[in-house]
């Protein structure tokens, strides 16, 4: 690229220049009649911007990224830290820049027309030639940039059309967001045509008494516009009125010129549907720009959804309305090709959302691809839209650097233009994590002068002072505050605005404990109005392990199971050999790369039901509407009781005719049978009719109740029968297990527990290598057997004590574990054995049939389940602690012939059963790596301690931790 123009500049140096040549932001979509310029293109990877363009070309395709596409350059991922070491604006002397080459034929019917080229998106900064001419430059990374080519194109004379894409620049260091980096053109390129004379812009502003106002701009690129143009407008029908009165204002204030032209509509709708995420009613409007004959010079089309937003004091309100945001952070992303995600994609990105109650999306930390939009007014989600603005790295040093003062101002005032007419987007973010100085007032205000109707949020400013009112956000927006600080602070009487985390819950592997916990103080708490889970994918990348690249597009079909395929892996950061890296922080989501849920999808479910049973109270059900806007007539229900003995019986349920947050009670639909028994009644809710993201029959919901407890926990003592045969070393000896039971109080460490400290402290306790000596064996006339047993560790002596009893048909087992006091906070107390091959089947009565852990139970269920046991285990990208399940009251492990065993705990209790020890999930970085044992291993824990979200963020709640002093438990073992 020696010579040329615009590489002389160097703008990937120069903070100051956002673009050149580039034509302003506007809302007016142009993708209807555009010719696609998608599919193979010309192409060659330069070590740096300044080597010149070879003779060879190779081939990459548009829209992807050169990074999943089998070039050198691979993909690498850093949360925190710059790629490279240079300090901005500088980027590295090697630094990728991908040529792109195609020939562009111009259709014959544009002959005359304004012709103009829509580059989506590009990694990160793009130069434009055509037949070898400067055309202009763009930067930003994540919003389409659009250049004039009319008088470069014409129709029956072929053009070479050069798209040069710089991987590394000074806007990189503004685009260091917690996320893979790529290089390419990530979005589509098209070529669209225009009159000369067009509609520029184009604004809808809709409220929710149906009062509409379309602003339009008007231009022609012949120069002056010509007398007499006019635009006109219709929605759905209803022609909108021309606002003489806006015309006349324009006039007498000098401020209409020769070269732009603006005029504005109105109309005001009757009995207007309004749009919000529950009922998000979208109206069609047509908007005409006409020469003075009366002809059409320009169309533009928008789906309009009346609706307001709005702060009165410590509440955000939609539609009058305060609403709760149970929202996710959401990632353009696919395993296959990075950042490039087709319509379809996304859509099954947002029916999944959907079907598990999220009604809000945090665009982090970018504006998304502009479908995402289109889908969140169609399906209903509220919409944080975040502009492309994150300087983690260096985030004091550019917040007031006056030369990226622009690039802020560029970055958030582009995404507004391009996004203001969707209804979904409710506020407006002006980007993540890049400390706070006046580039960030300077956007802001132009925010606020621009689009008044939305609130603006920056958690930079807010977490300053959470009371504060001059600063660059609307809202308290904090990221990963604990709940108990948030909780005091709305308590405090000194909160002034709504506080919504914009992160929380942070979703690295086994993670996301005290949900339920969060959600009972949000919905209990004034001033607390919900948050963003951090977030919806683990972005593992799909790799094959025989040469260690990405598959790139066309690879191997995906499972549905979160597993990669056979001879394939899910990648994370250093799995391509970058030196600089974060290793498996990019696996923090709720879904697996292959959108496979993750057990804490379930639990948000639970979360969000629009039905709940309120309580069981005198022989009736209260069942309450939790909705904002909708009544109940879209679901339907069925009674299902289940009975601790194995009964179920089944009804249908009639809801009652709910408005949103009211209550009634409905008739016990069973008697209650006889007998001492758990009785637990759930409401199976589904949706009624087809819904845009959901079929008829689909499950909104679980709520239950339990309408009978146990009898109460005082077994009688056990009568011998029979003999117990234990080793040398005190084990018990059993035909269907290969490892007797045995204390543990280890787990292979969570995300949250390596990260949280809490894995490294347990190893230095030495809980993982317990040294067990037997002090005592006792063997009395009756068959039973006591074991004393100490495990030596390098903080303590943890006394153990198991009594065998022989027991018609199998062995109760009684143990206690006493912790010293140095052990404050252990992973688990309870026993581990391992059974013979062949038993595939778990089946159990307690909560399922998901994954559950303590603080991570609401949303399964009571009840009896049965699982596969290979389907047990949670398949996390860096293997850990997984598959357990909470409150079991008996669970059995059965072969095809229904041989096995059966399990009776004295008390619901945490189990697991998976085919991997302890210590073979801690020895392995991936899947792949991982055997599975013949046997099942199988931990029953008086005690197991809760999940946090440690990774990043608060830890477990104390009432979840595992405290030092003596634990008992007990439970039977018999053979089928």
């Amino acid at each position: 690229m020696t010579g040329d123009p615009l590489s002389a500049l160097r703008p990937w140096e120069a903070p100051e220049v956002t673009s050149w040549g580039r034509l302003p932001m506007n809302a007016v979509d142009r993708r209807s009649g555009a010719l696609p310029l998608d599919g193979d293109w010309r192409f060659q990877l330069l070590s740096t911007p300044d080597a010149p363009v070879g003779g060879s070309w190779s081939s990459a395709y548009v829209p992807g990224a050169w990074t999943t596409q089998g070039t050198d350059d691979l993909p690498q991922y850093t949360n925190v830290r710059m790629p490279f070491p240079e300090f901005p604006p500088h980027s590295p002397a090697a630094n990728p820049t991908g040529v792109y080459e195609r020939e562009v034929d111009v259709p014959a019917e544009w002959a005359g027309r304004r012709i103009v080229l829509q580059v989506g998106a590009a990694e990160s900064v793009l130069l434009v030639h055509v037949d070898g001419r400067p055309v202009g430059v763009s930067k930003d990374s994540h919003l389409a940039a659009e250049f004039d080519l009319t008088h470069l194109l014409a129709p029956g004379s072929p053009s070479t059309l050069r798209l040069t894409v710089v991987k590394w620049s000074d806007a990189s260091h503004i685009e260091d967001q917690d996320q893979w980096w790529h290089g390419g053109l990530t979005r589509s390129v098209l070529l669209y045509a225009t009159e000369a004379l067009h509609l520029a812009d184009v604004t809808v502003r809709a409220g929710r008494y149906g009062e509409l106002r379309v602003d339009c701009r008007v231009r022609d690129t012949g120069g002056a516009l010509p007398e007499g143009w006019y635009v006109s407008g219709e929605l759905e029908g209803r022609l909108l009125t021309q606002d003489t009165g806006f015309d006349r204002a324009n006039a007498e204030d000098e401020r209409v010129s020769d070269f732009l032209g603006e005029a504005r509509l109105t109309a005001t709708v009757p009995d207007v549907r309004t749009w919000n995420a529950e009922t998000p009613e979208l109206y069609g409007l047509s908007v005409r720009l006409h020469r003075a004959d009366g002809t059409v010079a320009d169309t533009s089309r928008h789906r309009v959804g009346f609706r307001d937003v709005e702060i009165v004091g410590r509440d955000l309100l939609v539609n009058g309305e305060r609403i709760f945001v149970r929202g996710v952070n959401r990632h353009d992303f696919h395993p296959l090709t990075g950042r490039t995600v087709t319509y379809e994609d996304m859509r099954a990105d947002l029916v999944l959302l959907k079907r598990f109650g999220f009604n809000a999306i945090r665009t982090s930390h970018y504006p998304n691809d502009p479908s995402v939009y289109d889908l969140a007014d169609e399906l209903g989600f509220y919409v944080v839209d975040e502009a492309t603005v994150e300087s983690h790295d260096h985030a004091h040093e550019i917040a007031d650097d006056p030369r990226y003062l622009n690039a802020f101002v560029d970055r958030v005032s582009r995404m507004a233009l391009r996004d203001k007419n969707h209804p979904c987007v409710i506020i407006w973010s002006l980007g993540n994590e890049s400390d706070y100085g006046a580039n960030h007032d300077a956007a802001a205000g132009w925010l606020r002068r621009h689009d008044p109707t939305r609130p603006v949020q920056y958690e930079g400013a807010a977490k300053l002072d959470w009371a504060a009112t001059d600063d660059a956000s609307d809202l308290a927006c904090p990221m990963y505050a604990s709940l108990e600080e948030c909780v005091e602070h709305a308590l405090s009487g000194r909160q002034t605005r709504p506080l919504i985390w914009c992160e929380y819950s942070h979703a690295m592997g086994n993670s996301n404990g005290t949900l339920a916990d969060h959600w009972a103080a949000i919905e209990s708490t004034p001033g607390l109005q919900g948050g963003f889970i951090w977030e919806f994918w683990d972005h593992g990348i799909l790799q094959r392990v025989s040469d260690a690249r990405p598959v790139g597009r066309g690879g191997v079909g995906l499972h549905d199971n979160g597993v990669a395929a056979p001879g394939h892996r899910w990648a994370y950061g250093g799995d391509f050999g970058e030196p600089i890296h974060d290793g498996a922080f990019i696996a923090d989501g709720v879904v697996f790369p292959d959108r496979t849920p993750k057990p804490v999808m379930y639990e948000h479910r639970e979360l969000a039901a629009p039905v709940r049973i309120e309580c069981f109270r005198h022989e009736g059900i209260v069942l309450g509407n939790h909705q904002h806007f909708r009544g109940l007539d879209w679901l339907s229900g069925e009674w299902e009781l289940s009975l601790a003995d194995g009964g179920r019986l089944t009804a249908p349920a009639e809801l009652p005719d709910l408005c949103p947050g009211q209550t009634a009670a409905v008739p016990l639909p069973f008697e209650l049978p006889e007998g001492g028994g758990e009785a637990w009644l759930t409401l199976r809710v589904t949706t009624a009719r087809d819904e845009p993201w959901a079929p008829r029959g689909t499950v909104v919901c679980l709520p239950q109740v339990r309408l009978r407890a146990a009898a109460p926990a005082r077994p009688p003592l056990p009568v011998p029968r029979g003999r117990v045969e234990v080793d040398t070393d005190g084990l018990l000896v059993h035909p269907l297990l290969t490892a007797a039971p045995a204390l543990s109080l280890w787990r292979a460490p969570t995300d949250n527990d390596e990260l949280g400290g809490m894995g490294p402290r347990w190893r230095a306790w030495g809980l993982d290598a317990l040294v067990r000596k037997v002090t005592d064996v006792r063997h009395r006339a009756d068959g039973r057997v006591t074991v004393h047993a100490e495990h030596a560790a390098e903080a303590g002596v943890v006394r153990h004590v198991q009594v065998f009893t022989p027991v018609e048909g199998g062995i109760h087992i009684e143990e206690s574990a006493e912790l010293p006091d140095a052990f404050t906070d252990v992973a688990r107390v309870g026993s581990v054995f391992e059974t013979i091959a062949g038993l595939d089947l778990m089946e159990w009565y307690g909560q399922g049939p998901w994954e559950s852990y303590p603080d991570r139970a609401f949303g399964a269920p009571v009840g009896h389940h049965s699982v596969p046991v290979d389907e047990l285990f949670t398949p996390y990208l860096r293997p850990q602690e997984s598959g357990g399940r909470h409150g079991v009251r008996h669970f059995t492990l059965s072969a095809p012939d229904a041989t096995g065993l059966t399990v009776v705990l004295d008390e619901p209790r945490q189990v697991g059963v998976t085919r991997y020890r302890a210590g073979d999930l801690t020895a392995v970085a991936h899947h792949d790596e991982l055997v599975p044992r013949a046997g099942c291993v199988v931990h029953i824990d008086a005690a197991h301690r809760g999940l946090g979200t440690a990774s990043c963020g608060p830890d477990t709640s104390p009432s979840y931790l595992v405290s030092p002093g003596v634990h008992r438990w007990s439970w039977t073992l018999r053979a089928l």
